[in-house]
């Protein structure tokens, strides 16, 4: 499982950098993505441009950080695929998290595996 870092402004970006989030990495990516927010700061934007395949461990895992975060620290999702914004459609998850229709632009900060 692979993710790349960036900022915009005051948010961290993670883009996930795989095709499908199911339940192959679903662990791994909850457990990337907590270690890369352990520190304090503004929202989090995931950006899933490149996930054409969520599954609903990978929605799970996605709802799993969220949790991870706390209200204090928001999780947004951007950049949805057809596919994937039918499904949190299907779940209504659209209404749970703020969804981006694009993702915004970053300053890359590393990658991580």
């Amino acid at each position: 499982m692979q993710v790349s870092l960036g900022r915009a402004g005051d948010a961290l970006v993670i883009s996930v950098i795989e095709s499908r989030l199911d339940a192959a990495v679903a662990i791994t990516f909850k457990d990337i993505v907590r270690d890369l927010t352990t520190t304090e700061g503004g929202p989090v934007i995931l950006d899933l441009s490149r996930v054409e395949f969520l599954d609903s461990s990978g929605l799970g895992a996605i709802v799993g950080v969220m949790k991870l975060l706390g209200t204090d620290r928001p999780l947004e999702i951007a950049g949805l695929t057809p596919s994937v914004r039918k499904l949190f459609r299907l779940t209504r998850m659209d209404t749970v998290f703020k969804i981006h229709d694009t993702v915004p632009a970053t300053n890359d900060i590393a990658a991580a595996e």
